[in-house]
């Protein structure tokens, strides 16, 4: 899909699913790797993000047999992995180079990981400062700053870390290091990132505690953990968040997202959609490998502009663009202010030149933005038609998707084939909607 073209005038109406969670995904992969026997892993993500990720297994001798349904994943243990015969291309997933230069510090064996250009500019000194403090030998670009990575397994040892920012990276890669470390290793962040490493080691059987602020780990368990008959993951909220926007904003609409992850480390953008008056229900709560779920109703509903501070930013990190898209037609001022300048392109200058291209009016800080909304009193403002460009970020790509069905002419989006790393499907959820049912 080297273009997508977005045709407006009718509103989003249905039911759909969306993929499995990719931040899950990433980690069910890893810990069923480790684990003592074979897991399933079901309604996985499909986007090549994650299959990079259980590709990376495969190279480290682990055998994962793969269906459109389900993973089934032949653990090989706390220590059964292998040296790769090569470079491990992580591909688009700073997630997925991040956390397997965490596990793979601790092993007995040389790896070299990289990914694509957009992968080799970003930075991975937060990650490499903690682990060198373990004792991990990695070498990299500009000291370590940047990919590609080389590992050089070493003998661990557990170390008190506070880390500057609330990561649920850096914290995750640590807590794999942690657990080929020798004694109990202790990380505290500023506040409380993603926790889907917590609640899979928890949903698993792995030792972990919390005192506060403060998580703790003893490394080196002398048996492992068992594992997972059936591992089932929760839909993706980031990928939810661009349907709840959706049906928002256009008119006439009424959607429920079936099955999807609703972890409070994670939904920030329904705290921020609430406050600005959006039309969202929760039903039927459950819950998914130690995760709550829920399926999510969103009707059509006008919005204010509101102020979204750097609280926040750990919760929406994912969510900026499509946040951007509903504050660019809301009535009024939304600030949002935050680290934002470290994800798959430089998020701001990016939604800021492609939103302003389409008649937004944004003026971007050093750390956020200032959005003056185009609606009013009566309803939402619209936007313009224009030919935008994904910069090689699915999430601004799927959310200049959403912007132009609030144009009044079609929008092209160029490089949308970016959308493969999370939702390989998007084109055809979002057609489904948009079909008129009689």
């Amino acid at each position: 899909m080297a273009s997508l073209t977005i045709i407006p005038g009718r509103p989003l109406r249905g039911t759909i699913s969306v993929p499995g969670d990719k931040s899950i995904t990433h980690r069910a992969i890893i810990l069923t790797a480790l684990a003592n026997g074979v897991s399933t892993v079901a309604r996985y993500c499909r986007g090549e993000d994650c299959l990079n990720t259980m590709r990376a297994f495969q190279n480290l001798g682990v055998r994962i047999d793969e269906s459109v349904e389900e993973l089934r994943v032949y653990g090989k243990g706390l220590w059964g992995l292998t040296e790769p015969s090569g470079p491990i291309d992580c591909g688009n997933s700073g997630t997925g180079i991040r956390l397997l230069t965490g596990l793979l510090a601790g092993q007995d064996f040389f790896t070299v990981l990289t990914g694509d250009e957009s992968i080799r500019r970003r930075p991975m000194g937060r990650i490499v400062k903690p682990l060198r403090e373990m004792g991990a030998t990695i070498a990299g670009r500009k000291g370590g700053e940047l990919a590609p990575l080389a590992v050089m397994g070493s003998r661990l040892r557990a170390i008190t870390y506070a880390s500057p920012v609330a990561s649920a990276q850096i914290k995750s890669a640590v807590l794999l290091a942690a657990l080929f470390a020798e004694g109990t290793t202790r990380i505290t962040e500023p506040r409380l990132s993603r926790d889907h490493t917590e609640r899979l080691f928890q949903f698993l059987g792995i030792a972990l505690r919390r005192e506060g602020p403060t998580l703790l780990i003893d490394g080196r368990p002398s048996v492992g953990w068992n594992a997972a008959p059936r591992l089932v993951v929760p839909g993706d909220f980031s990928a939810a968040a661009i349907f709840i926007v959706g049906a928002t904003v256009v008119p006439g609409s009424d959607v429920t997202i079936q099955q999807v992850g609703i972890n409070p480390t994670r939904t920030g953008l329904l705290d921020v959609m609430t406050r600005m008056g959006a039309d969202v229900q929760l039903l039927n709560r459950r819950e998914e490998a130690g995760e709550p779920v829920a399926d999510i109703r969103v009707k059509s509903a006008r919005l204010r502009g509101v102020a979204i501070g750097p609280e926040l930013i750990p919760q929406t990190i994912d969510e900026f663009p499509i946040l951007c898209v509903a504050a660019a037609v809301s009535q009024g001022e939304t600030i949002i202010s935050g680290e934002l300048r470290v994800k798959e392109s430089d998020r701001i200058a990016t939604v800021s030149a492609e939103l302003r291209a389409m008649g937004a009016q944004i003026t971007e800080k050093h750390d956020g933005m200032v959005v003056r909304g185009l609606g009013t009193t009566e309803d939402n403002g619209r936007l313009q038609a224009a030919r935008g460009r994904s910069h090689g970020d699915h999430r601004v790509a799927m959310s200049l998707a959403i912007a132009g069905l609030t144009a009044s002419a079609p929008t092209l989006i160029d490089e949308a084939a970016c959308i493969e790393t999370s939702f390989p499907a998007f084109h055809h959820t979002l057609l489904e909607l948009l079909t008129e049912r009689r």
